[in-house]
């Protein structure tokens, strides 16, 4: 084998703490040293750089070398957090540390919270696994300069990953992730990293409930609510949220309500993915529910579903988005701004002008939703993610969302109509907004060729802009196609829009901006060059 290869993973083993991935990796070395092809791929891969951080922080597959999750790359990554932090002028200042119930998340969080600790800040640990939004309310609650998650969200059972939060309660922006990968590139050898014992507990989950129990705008509380935390830590949490808001008629999937880093019921523990809500609907059915509600595994999103004539359905991220952003808006007053991302429905701007109210469409990110001004009210992204609470929770929390949705719904029946009714009203006073998603498998490279042949070249008719590096909007009439590549797979993804007016019968509408958005798809797949799509319409 490559005798730098083995060297370099001889030094790792020699500098990491961890007795557990020491043996790991020596393991997969000794193996690979006897000639087996398939350790010897096993260690180039866990050895081929580190895991890079960005804007999310870190992510991947838990297991022991540079290019995973463990004990020895947290250190090194806390290290450079911490003299992030420093250059900042917050040494000392308070740092909270936070986890869910994923493997390694208990060791991981330790990890993070002694280096912090050792680096001379005031940390503080939450009690147990708890949901992201949790961690996020304590940044902004205890007067935090930093917040520190240890989670891999929807993920596969094998990752886990590294969040954080900065002193205005939201995610990193750039550059500070860059800057902190620099810092994490020039940390010493994880043995070497000094630690020291965290100052204490952050129990910040009363307030947190008191919080989000006064999210409801009405007090209509008759409503039979299905629940699935997808074996995540959101579901005690969230049946006591409810709880305090007034919904106590809660009926928790059952074989998915504990915390279980198998996840056995669900091999890949995302709500959009196709029949992972099989069972909360099921459940839903089966107690005669009014409304059902997926959380994913660090509850920081949150799908609904909703019985229909044809059978219960889960409604999109965009359906959920501007039911909720014309609730919030519906009921309130004054000078307020909601936004969205340039890849959601742009239904909610027809919405906020319609109440008076400023909008802003950003990029893709809580980073920059929770960023998108002053009198922040609402911000959500079409992937399941909604920030109900911006003032307490400067990111998505499907908690909130959770409680919000229930109020509505509430509301809505006990005038004698449902969540469907709204979505009607909603698209008879603002179009038909039909959209679909066209993933195109593409290397890398020819990703980038074809983003910048359309920028240089847009289509006859269209007006492309180019408001990131990496995302092009193209634009005509009532039509809309955003073009970006994919952060985590090789594909060249294009968010499809058409618009279509309602004069009359909504039904005729909706069969309409059917056609159009085919049509759409069709000609936006010939200008990428692309085989077609592995997406699915649907419509506000």
């Amino acid at each position: 084998m490559n005798p730098g290869l083995r060297d370099a993973a001889m030094r790792w083993i020699a500098d990491d703490p961890d007795p557990d991935t020491r043996v790991e990796l020596q393991r997969v070395l000794a193996a690979a040293l006897t000639g087996d092809r398939q350790a010897a791929d096993d260690l180039a891969d866990r050895m081929a750089g580190t895991l890079r951080f960005g804007t999310a922080g870190l992510r991947g597959p838990v297991r022991a070398g540079p290019n995973g999750m463990n004990v020895a790359v947290l250190r090194r990554t806390t290290a450079g957090l911490a003299h992030w932090l420093r250059a900042q002028g917050r040494a000392g200042a308070p740092v909270v540390v936070g986890r869910d119930a994923r493997r390694g998340s208990e060791a991981f969080a330790t990890a993070a919270a002694e280096v912090l600790a050792g680096a001379g800040f005031a940390v503080r640990v939450l009690p147990g696994p708890l949901p992201t939004p949790v961690l996020a309310f304590a940044v902004r609650e205890l007067d935090a300069v930093a917040g520190v998650q240890i989670t891999a969200s929807h993920n596969p059972p094998a990752d886990n990953g590294y969040k954080v939060y900065v002193d205005d309660g939201g995610q990193l922006a750039a550059p500070a992730d860059v800057e902190i990968e620099a810092a994490i590139a020039a940390a010493p050898p994880a043995v070497s990293v000094p630690v020291g014992p965290p100052h204490g507990i952050a129990d910040v989950r009363e307030a947190y409930l008191d919080r989000v129990a006064r999210l409801p705008r009405g007090t209509a509380r008759d409503l039979r609510i299905a629940l699935t935390p997808l074996h995540g830590v959101g579901g005690e949490t969230a049946v006591l949220a409810l709880a305090r808001a007034g919904f106590t008629d809660v009926h928790v999937v059952a074989e998915q309500a504990a915390p279980d880093a198998a996840f056995p019921t669900v091999a890949f523990p995302n709500p959009e993915e196709p029949g992972v809500a099989d069972a909360l609907l099921a459940t839903a059915e089966h107690v005669g529910a009014d409304l059902a509600v997926a959380l994913d595994p660090d509850a920081d999103r949150c799908a609904l579903g909703l019985p229909t004539a044809d059978g219960w359905r889960m409604l999109t991220g965009d359906e959920t988005g501007v039911l909720l952003g014309d609730h919030v808006l519906r009921n309130g007053s004054g000078d307020r701004l909601v936004a969205t991302t340039v890849v959601s429905s742009s239904m909610l701007q027809s919405i906020a002008a319609a109440y008076g109210a400023r909008f802003a469409e950003t990029l893709t990110g809580f980073k920059w939703i929770a960023r998108a001004g002053p009198g922040l009210v609402y911000g959500y992204e079409e992937a399941l993610g909604y920030c109900v609470d911006p003032d307490a929770v400067r990111d998505k929390d499907g908690i909130g969302a959770a409680v919000l949705a229930c109020d509505l719904a509430a509301t809505l029946k006990a005038a004698g109509a449902g969540l469907p009714d709204r979505l009607d009203e909603l698209a008879a006073a603002h179009g038909v907004h039909a959209t679909t998603g066209l993933p195109v498998r593409m290397a890398p490279a020819d990703r980038d060729a074809v983003v910048e042949r359309l920028r240089s070249q847009p289509p006859e008719g269209w007006t492309a802009d180019r408001p990131a590096p990496d995302v092009l909007v193209l634009r005509r009439a009532s039509e809309r196609a955003v073009i970006r590549p994919s952060g985590t797979e090789p594909k060249l993804k294009a968010y499809l829009q058409v618009v279509e007016p309602v004069s009359g019968d909504l039904a005729a509408a909706r069969a309409t901006a059917d056609r159009r958005l085919a049509a759409l798809r069709g000609e936006v797949a010939a200008l990428i060059g692309g085989p077609g799509s592995d997406g699915g319409d649907h419509q506000v």
